[in-house]
């Protein structure tokens, strides 16, 4: 009989459940596909809980995006108001405010929880 999914509880079955999502990856059947979305679902459970993901520090993840973005402390001040508010806020002393929260969110595309602090689970 073969195997519906595999539950997984160490990690040989995690090998062998990532096997078998490999292999119904090209799935057109409606009952290989639900054993995909299934057994999915099941090791993002796992992963989730052996390698929780940990949010970037608020400050962090703007300087991150700055980064990508090629963009300086002019170009933030277009966005949160004034070169000496960007200073401050890069170096801690002042904190977010809703509304620079929502200008960041919307002009560099950093999550809204990210930026609040929040955990991702929890916003």
């Amino acid at each position: 009989m073969k195997t519906e999914v595999i539950v997984i509880q160490n990690e040989r079955d995690l090998l062998a459940a990532r096997s078998l999502v490999h292999g119904l990856m090209g799935a057109t059947s409606r009952k290989d596909v639900a054993r995909l979305r299934a057994q999915s679902a099941l090791l993002a459970a796992w992963e989730a809980e052996i390698h929780p993901v940990i949010p970037p520090d608020p400050i962090e993840a703007i300087r991150f995006r700055m980064e990508q973005m090629g963009l300086d402390a002019r170009d933030l001040a277009e966005i949160l108001g004034s070169r000496s508010r960007v200073t401050e806020v890069l170096r801690g002393k002042r904190r977010l405010s809703l509304t620079m929260i929502r200008r960041l969110h919307q002009h560099l595309g950093i999550p809204a929880e990210v930026l609040i602090g929040l955990p991702r689970a929890a916003a």
